[in-house]
């Protein structure tokens, strides 16, 4: 009953949400989504632009593609739509194949989403998004912070009046671009994106139930019209959005020809893996910070419908967007309904209120994001990871600057491969730990304490770690270099408790280091192996080689054992007296 519950719930997962949907969420979705619809105007037609579309593609890309991935991802607060990043790839990679904005270039766009959309549909199907897990809250952090920069970054052109032309998503370009035109800074649409600024902190402060980005584009177009008015439109010159196109997506249909799959294929896949990477970084950073449940293969199902089924509707590449993601939850969204709202309000706003959202000062907008970008830093976090831990803080500053200067994807694989590297530096490196009996408990329980005494015939060594090909050398020179320093311990045992999973050479190393202590006198000894542990000893008959006589299930009976094997003429000897067996050997001396 419950696989067959958890497989219709993987293809209608809104199932798990719409219950904790009430009057006052949809309250909160619905602010959050007409915020979200107005804002996707005028990014809409400039992310087409980037991507070589007709700019009413890109509004199509927010409208579809937002409400699908909403009703079939999981994330509660992402919002699917144009992106700079893929725009910017798109481009790169159709611009060769195409004249952009041609008929051409859109058939080629379009059939290169559907593409898309199937490659990620399958990669979830597969359930290929447990890779999700491998993104480190630490790339999370340092991503998110280094996007933000990119956000302010890419409107300081806008906040500062300034009109030239450059690629965004290149930091580099765009202070270079910065510093030349400094000297044409505009402080009329600087005044007006400060009023902006002063607005939405104000709300945050003291109404913060209000929807402040509403108010802030209220207020800054309003301080706009002022400005205007009283220094003259000449003068003020403040740049607006522009008219928007006022449009419904059109049916479109994809051109599969095995000349376009041949071409396209290369172009899909890498675009399919940046888009999911985007998406599920985004997505993730959301969930964290909102304490929610994440899938990261059904957010693949997810954006593969949306591409699929946008791909008909005259969508190109949509994925997670930071902006609008990050509006999203500013906004108070409490469910996916938000997303869905954004989408669906976006066609009446087109059609309606496209013109009258064409008025919009530019640098409002570039004040309301720098409001979302600096919500997106999580200052709390990086500096506690900062005092706690070195090697998780490289991590933190190698994505944010990775994500300023390199390709967004390559940002987030550089985190993740960062995150792998020290992983496995880790497991590579298991814990050794002597241990010894502790005469002060009742059943001798075996502890690490340097200063109780070793049997001198005996070596306890408790391995803390997996025995697998990567960790073999460290656990055979370290436990070389613990025998070689009592070389007397012709015996080893070794507790296996802490011992995980072991591969074929894992098993190797304890056949050999079998071997080497009958050549030296003693003997192996296993004490507390688990079961899935001696599969491999079993399959490849690792276990004749340690014999089937040395791997004991407890303490009392190991240690019975192994003290009948001991030289009894040393045992006579031996002031220890560390086992309780050792009693015997006493009273026959």
């Amino acid at each position: 009953m419950i696989n067959k519950k958890e497989n219709f719930t993987r293809f209608l997962p809104f199932l798990l949400w719409w219950p904790v949907v009430t009057p006052r969420t949809v309250k909160a979705d619905f602010m959050a989504g007409c915020i979200g619809a107005i804002v996707a105007l005028p990014q809409g037609v400039a992310f087409a632009t980037i991507a070589g579309m007709p700019p009413q593609y890109g509004l199509y890309t927010g409208m579809v593609p937002a409400v699908i991935a909403a009703l079939f991802g999981s994330s509660w607060l992402l919002v699917s739509g144009p992106t700079t990043a893929a725009s910017l790839v798109l481009f790169s990679s159709l611009s060769e194949y195409a004249l952009p904005g041609s008929l051409a270039y859109v058939q080629l766009a379009i059939t290169v989403t559907l593409m898309v959309g199937l490659m990620q549909l399958s990669l979830g199907l597969v359930r290929f998004g447990t890779l999700v897990n491998f993104i480190s809250h630490s790339v999370v952090v340092g991503f998110t912070a280094g996007a933000a920069v990119l956000i302010i970054t890419s409107q300081l052109k806008h906040f500062l009046g300034l009109s030239y032309g450059s690629l965004q998503g290149n930091v580099q370009v765009m202070f270079e671009n910065l510093f030349v035109h400094l000297g044409q800074v505009n402080p009329y649409a600087v005044l007006v994106g400060c009023i902006t600024i002063a607005a939405g902190i104000a709300v945050r402060i003291y109404r913060p139930a209000f929807p402040y980005m509403i108010v802030s584009m209220v207020v800054g177009s309003l301080a706009a019209l002022a400005v205007s008015a009283a220094v003259g439109k000449e003068t003020a010159n403040i740049a607006v959005v522009g008219a928007m196109p006022a449009s419904l997506p059109p049916l479109s249909l994809p051109s599969i020809t095995l000349t376009n799959i041949k071409m396209l294929v290369p172009t899909a896949l890498a675009m399919a893996l940046f888009a999911l990477t985007e998406a599920i970084s985004i997505a993730r950073s959301l969930a964290d910070k909102t304490d929610q449940e994440f899938d990261g293969n059904q957010e693949f199902i997810g954006q593969g419908l949306s591409n699929i089924v946008g791909s008909f509707f005259s969508s190109y590449v949509a994925t997670g967007s930071f902006n609008r993601s990050g509006m999203n939850y500013e906004a108070g969204a409490r469910t996916p309904l938000a997303a869905v709202f954004a989408g669906l309000i976006l066609v009446p706003v087109v059609l309606f209120l496209a013109p009258l959202a064409g008025y919009l000062p530019k640098a409002t907008l570039a004040g309301i994001l720098f409001l979302v970008a600096w919500r997106l830093i999580d200052p709390k976090h990086i500096v506690k990871i900062a005092k706690t831990s070195v090697t998780e803080s490289i991590i933190i500053g190698s994505t944010f600057l990775a994500t300023l200067f390199l390709e967004l994807q390559f940002a987030i694989l550089l985190g993740i491969l960062m995150s792998l590297a020290i992983y496995l530096n880790r497991t590579s490196h298991p814990h050794l730990l002597t241990r010894v009996p502790d005469p002060s408990t009742p059943n001798r329980s075996f502890t690490t304490n340097p200063a109780l005494p070793e049997c001198p015939q005996l070596k306890i060594v408790r391995i803390d770690g997996s025995l697998y090909f990567g960790a073999v050398h460290h656990v055979r020179s370290t436990l070389h270099d613990m025998i070689d320093e009592h070389s007397e311990q012709q015996s080893l045992l070794i507790v296996g408790s802490g011992i995980n999973f072991m591969d074929m050479a894992g098993a190797e190393l304890l056949s050999h280091l079998a071997q080497e202590r009958r050549d030296a006198g003693g003997d192996l000894y296993f004490y507390d192996m688990k079961e899935d542990i001696c599969s491999h000893f079993k399959f490849l008959d690792y276990l004749l080689d340690i014999g089937l006589d040395n791997i004991f299930t407890s303490k009392k009976e190991a240690l019975s054992e192994i003290f009948t094997r001991l030289d009894p003429e040393v045992c006579r000897r031996c002031t220890a007296r560390i086992f309780t067996e050792c009693k015997t050997a006493a009273s026959g001396a």
